[in-house]
């Protein structure tokens, strides 16, 4: 009997295509089980320790009638950075931003003077100071496995409200 026959099955049985793609199966298996990598978990949770992060965000443009009584002091609220759940923090203030229009002066010169429109008025610009606890790595603070730096787009949920802020300062508290 012929290992091989003239319609390419070993020993009349096997197709060499099949034995073929039942070795690289064989080989895939014992490579995944045997050497899986050095990935041992996420990147946030290797060499880190847990510190307390503040974080002061702006939101341009805020829509609603009384924007300013959804947010209290000691609120949690639910964050999302880059589609990520990051899990809660809490709000430690938020502070309306007046907003302000270049007036030309006699002189020749600008001043800043509140925006008298109307038009604006369910529009509100915030600036909030969030706090949480943060694995802090060799790059900066972590929150829930995303890194937070400056120009970050927090998605802050609450139970009345979601919406974007952006962030303008990071500090890692000691």
């Amino acid at each position: 009997m012929k290992i091989l026959d003239s319609q390419g099955r070993l020993f009349g049985k096997l197709s060499i295509l099949d034995v073929g793609a039942a070795l690289i199966v064989l080989l895939v298996a014992v490579g995944i089980f045997f050497f899986p990598g050095t990935s041992g978990g996420s990147v946030a949770q290797v060499g880190t320790s847990v510190k307390p992060v503040e974080i002061d965000a702006i939101a341009i443009g805020l829509k609603g009638t009384n924007v300013q009584e959804l947010f209290k002091a000691g609120d949690k609220i639910n964050v999302v950075i880059r589609n990520q759940p990051s899990g809660q923090i809490t709000i430690k203030s938020a502070k309306t931003l007046t907003r302000t229009l270049a007036v030309p002066q006699p002189n020749g010169t600008l001043k800043a003077l509140p925006d008298p429109r109307q038009e604006e008025a369910f529009s509100q610009n915030m600036m909030f100071t969030l706090e949480g606890k943060g694995q802090l790595t060799e790059n900066g603070p972590v929150l829930g496995n995303t890194k937070v730096k400056i120009g970050t787009t927090l998605e802050l949920e609450g139970n009345k409200y979601i919406f974007n802020a952006s962030v303008i300062d990071v500090r890692v508290k000691e």
